[in-house]
């Protein structure tokens, strides 16, 4: 069959075509049969007789992935002697190549004397580059019967092959970019695998095993602890809750002289004043209901070790003063006794307070502050080491495998999610999300989908939002309003985006579309309003036109008594 010149059929080729070649490369990931398919539709509009796409390899080689009208396999072997000459000419240069009459050309003769099935008729050969840049890395070739019509001009031909070429490089591309990324992922996921092994042997800190970190901020701790734990100078401990203070109370006593003597502790918030004096100084037989024995006291316990306070901002004024004594004296008497008991007790205390603050306000002493805050020591929240955050997850997880006997694992995407969330309860917060997680999750393997936050019942996210007005209850009690976003108001210390709170939501809704008129003055009651209006009363819409959680915007409604309106 001789090439047909109908106008008609020329001018709607390229559509057809192309329409029909985009459906194949995007309806398979198997990219060889998509490429033969293509090839197929383009013998057919083309009345073409062979074709062929090569692509480079890792080497930048190119290599035969489809063909058509022929051997993939004697191609590739040699057996048909494909001009790779001509093709890797097209690749290197860019610029397609056009042969009226294959047989006149240098670089094609011998591949067309040595095809018998193209005796008798003029060929010419088309060869286009395949890419998505500048630079190609591939060809499509096509050869096509021609009858020497001087009505018929190639770059119309030309035109429609390199839009398929076109499609052809961008589908490649795709798959090359999804192969790689599973290569990566799987490297991630191997080494990572490695790491949850190793995880607490591979820390060189005798003492510091159990307190997981290699990020710039935990390095300074560990070397301020090693460095103070060898004197026997009084440690306080300050960073907020959940930071991991009595673990690092702990190392401080391993790695001082007394690490073989006792290591007692106490917490000061969890008692009251005249328990507290009790428990830490002991009382006498009779001194007070109950007291039906004599019993040392805490720091005659941590006699030559170390005796842990911790939530020493809790303490009462008057207590206070006794434990003042205590460490400038070294002595004390117990609860009902005359008695003066001398210790040698290492005193290594903690706070999550502003002490310099309370200071200023009268409510703590400051002699006693400048007996304690010796050697300070901040340990960081875990939004300050967020490079932390896989090593911990996979520590716990590596705990929750002992002691529930299951062998569970991180995929990457749900580290990477773990990492990007803000947690206000720090490293305790992070242990009880991977114990939960493993709890209810029911493969080998911990994915991004199973963590609570990507099922919308995180609920510490009512603890995110800091600058929430509190709503005072019956018994005149504060209670934080939870409406904050899912990761935390940006600040100085918190270099990542975040969506906005309902009190942030001007800039959301500019940034939306919201009306102007509103201003900074606006109430949030108002901007909530607006935004339900403008959303049809649909709450999941507002919610992400305000960058919140359905449930946020819930707890908002109900906040302002907003009667959802049913339209």
């Amino acid at each position: 069959m001789r090439m047909s010149v109908n106008k008609s059929d020329e001018s709607a080729l390229p559509l057809i075509g192309v329409y029909e070649i985009s459906k194949i490369l995007g309806a398979t990931l198997d990219l060889n049969k998509a490429l033969h398919e293509v090839l197929n539709i383009l013998s057919a509009y083309l009345n073409m007789r062979h074709g062929a796409v090569l692509l480079n390899d890792e080497n930048g080689k190119a290599n035969l992935v489809a063909v058509t009208g022929m051997s993939l396999q004697m191609a590739r072997s040699g057996g048909i002697k494909y001009p790779f000459t001509a093709a890797e000419k097209v690749i290197s240069t860019g610029i397609p190549m056009v042969a009226a009459n294959a047989a006149d050309e240098p670089l094609l003769s011998e591949y067309i004397a040595a095809n018998v099935a193209l005796e008798g008729e003029d060929v010419s050969f088309f060869c286009v580059p395949i890419k998505t840049t500048e630079k190609a890395f591939g060809a499509l070739s096509v050869e096509r019967v021609w009858d020497g019509s001087p009505q018929y001009t190639f770059e119309h031909d030309l035109r429609f092959l390199t839009m398929v070429a076109t499609l052809i490089g961008q589908t490649a591309a795709l798959h090359r970019k999804i192969a790689n990324d599973r290569s990566t992922l799987m490297a991630d996921t191997t080494r990572l695998q490695k790491q949850m092994a190793d995880v607490g042997p591979s820390l060189p800190i005798q003492g510091l095993e159990d307190v997981v970190g290699n990020s710039e901020a935990m390095t300074r701790v560990f070397a301020q602890v090693q460095q103070a734990a060898s004197t026997k100078a009084t440690i306080l401990l300050r960073g907020e809750s959940g930071t991991g203070k009595e673990l690092v109370a702990r190392a401080v006593h391993i790695l001082s002289p007394r690490a073989q003597k006792p290591f007692i502790k106490v917490n000061c918030a969890a008692l009251s004043e005249s328990v507290l004096e009790s428990e830490l100084f002991g009382h006498e037989k009779g001194s007070f209901t109950g007291a039906v024995a004599d019993r040392k006291g805490r720091f005659e316990l941590a006699h030559t070790g170390t005796l842990f306070l911790d939530e020493i901002g809790e303490i009462s004024s008057n207590f206070q003063a006794k434990l003042l004594r205590v460490l400038q004296e070294g002595e004390f008497e117990r609860v009902g006794g005359t008695k003066t008991v001398k210790v040698d007790v290492r005193l290594v205390a903690a706070t999550n307070r502003d002490l310099e603050k309370a200071v200023s306000e009268g409510s703590f002493r400051s002699d006693l502050y400048f007996r304690l805050n010796v050697v300070p020591i901040f340990l960081p929240p875990l939004r300050e080491r967020q490079g932390d955050i896989p090593l911990l997850a996979m520590y716990f997880l590596k705990q929750f495998n002992t002691e529930n006997g299951r062998k569970l694992t991180f995929s990457h995407n749900a580290l990477e999610a773990l990492q990007r969330c803000y947690f206000p309860g720090n490293v305790r917060e992070l242990e009880n999300c991977v114990y939960r997680t493993a709890t209810m999750t029911r493969g080998q393997v911990i994915d991004q989908m199973d963590l609570s936050c990507n099922r919308d019942t995180c609920l510490s996210s009512s603890l995110w939002s800091k600058e929430a007005q509190p709503v005072v209850n019956q018994r005149s009690n504060p209670v934080p309003v939870p409406t904050g976003p899912l990761v935390p108001p940006q600040s100085h210390s918190h270099p990542h985006p975040v969506a906005p709170s309902v009190a942030d939501a001007p800039a959301a809704q500019s940034e939306a579309g919201m009306p102007a008129e509103l201003g900074d003055d606006a109430s949030e009651r108002d901007r909530l309003v607006q935004a339900m209006e403008k959303c049809g009363w649909v709450q999941a819409k507002a919610a992400r036109l305000l960058g919140l959680t359905p449930r946020q915007i819930g707890y908002a409604l109900k906040k302002h008594n907003i009667e959802v309106r049913q339209l």
